[in-house]
């Protein structure tokens, strides 16, 4: 997921991540270090209700909307990679 919103800006007490306990599947999460919507603090202890194998990765700088990060090749890379390790090729 890319910057999946974990809570409104400013009310981390307004958690959308109620749904975290019936994924089962791998999963990729792509934020940034400063999104306003869930710190990596936040996401490292939420996703851990994930029953599926989870990843993330967090790139400097920029807000909630990837392209705000100016890092594109970077999160293209990443999620790529995971992909092929997830193929198992």
């Amino acid at each position: 997921l890319l910057s999946s919103p974990l809570h409104p800006p400013k009310k981390p007490d307004e958690l959308r991540t109620g749904h975290f306990t019936d994924i089962d599947v791998p999963c990729l999460f792509v934020s940034s270090d400063n999104d306003p919507f869930g710190s990596p603090n936040e996401f490292r202890r939420h996703l851990r209700r994930i029953k599926g194998s989870v990843d993330s990765h967090f790139v400097e700088g920029g807000r909630h909307d990837p392209s705000s990060f100016g890092r594109t090749s970077e999160i293209v890379e990443h999620v790529s990679n995971w992909l092929t390790l997830l193929r198992g090729n």
